[in-house]
């Protein structure tokens, strides 16, 4: 569905600051909030008014991030770090799972040392093992990521929105 599209969203300064779907982003612009830089493709249709479809958007007021020292533990964040890759097969693939080296019900914690990036076949392979037990040696070691404080594409975006890539560091 065309509300459900993927918007970049700017500070007011220019800065990528999130991604947001077609919906949010035309409130944003019919209440003032934000200004559509660059169109999509086509337009929304209401009983009152057609909505073009934004792509780009940048917020009317500067919004000012908190100074962040690390990243939180999720999905989406160990998939970065690992760059959608199998930590035990070396595949880069979109269809990731997580797992623990250390099973957690033997004791391993739910850590950035602990969790890695798995394809379902390798996942399955190793199953409530360890590594060494399933005769699986990992891709790299799993660390804390360092925090450089950029705005990071998520690896789905980075092919299909063109008119993004004027906006973002290279």
């Amino acid at each position: 569905m065309i509300i459900n599209l993927p918007v970049l969203v700017l500070n007011q300064s220019y800065e990528p600051l999130n991604i947001c779907r077609v919906r949010r982003a035309v409130v944003l612009i019919y209440e003032d909030k934000a200004e559509m830089l660059e169109n999509g493709s086509g337009f929304i249709h209401s009983a009152n008014f057609d909505f073009p479809v934004p792509s780009v958007i940048r917020l009317a007021v500067m919004i000012r991030r908190p100074p962040q020292s690390e990243k939180n533990l999720t999905r989406f964040e160990i998939f970065k770090r690992d760059r959608y890759t199998c930590q035990y097969c070396g595949r880069e693939i979109q269809q990731l799972t997580l797992d623990h080296v250390i099973p957690r019900y033997r004791g391993g914690q739910h850590s950035w040392e602990n969790v890695v990036s798995a394809c379902m076949p390798c996942n399955r392979h190793k199953a409530g093992r360890t590594p060494r037990e399933a005769r699986m040696k990992l891709v790299r070691l799993p660390a804390r990521p360092r925090y450089n404080g950029l705005f990071y594409l998520p690896a789905h975006y980075q092919h299909i929105r063109h008119e993004w890539q004027k906006y973002l560091l290279q």
